[in-house]
């Protein structure tokens, strides 16, 4: 009986993704995100990575400061910095900390950060960050003023006075955001990013 409850919930989530990737218009989208939300985004809609920021976080501050300035940015070559601490390869692009988090080594990361920048579409682009990494009201309110169309930052705690504010549920009683790619404690397979709509929001339709 277990196997098959564990079948038809495995089932359902396939299902699930299969209507998200039938709703998607947008098959071409630039996700500029800060940590790999963007990434698995891709993965489900099953679309090739349109972005560099792939299998890596920034704390929030860079963040935005990447997406302030984003063409100077990308035209920065990248410095590998050496920490002791941390397995992962890390580099410098100009005053922005990029970590590689799910890179073997330093030569993969900027052969992957090259081939990808050179797919941006800046017609087409898709901001997602997250209220953790050093992220204060301070950073949110600097990000809801970017000058996109296109951008959400998903919180803890609902914001009403940031219109680029998405408040995902479960994490208010925490310092901050928590792990966005977990699966809920239901028996639907949801993530707690499910929450958020994000092929409406590739499509082009605010939230």
């Amino acid at each position: 009986m277990y196997r098959a409850i564990e079948y038809l919930r495995l089932l359902e989530r396939k299902c699930h993704i299969a209507i998200k990737k039938i709703r998607l218009t947008n098959t071409a989208p630039t996700i500029i995100a800060s940590n790999c939300v963007g990434t698995l985004i891709y993965s489900d809609l099953k679309l090739p990575f349109y972005s560099p920021t792939i299998n890596l976080w920034l704390e929030m501050n860079d963040f935005v400061r990447f997406a302030e300035k984003l063409e100077w940015y990308l035209e920065q070559p990248l410095r590998e910095i050496r920490d002791d601490a941390i397995s992962y390869p890390i580099g410098m692009l100009g005053d922005i900390k990029l970590h590689f988090r799910h890179y073997d080594s330093w030569e993969q990361a900027v052969r992957k950060w090259k081939t990808r920048s050179k797919r941006i579409d800046l017609n087409n682009l898709f901001f997602i960050g997250c209220e953790k990494d050093g992220c204060s009201y301070e950073t949110i309110k600097r990000f809801d003023s970017l000058p996109y169309k296109n951008k959400v930052i998903l919180t803890k705690t609902a914001y009403p006075e940031f219109s680029s504010a998405f408040h995902i549920r479960g994490f208010e009683e925490q310092e901050e955001m928590g792990n966005l790619i977990a699966f809920r404690k239901k028996f639907l397979l949801r993530r707690y990013m499910d929450d958020f709509d994000y092929v409406a929001f590739l499509n082009g339709r605010l939230f």
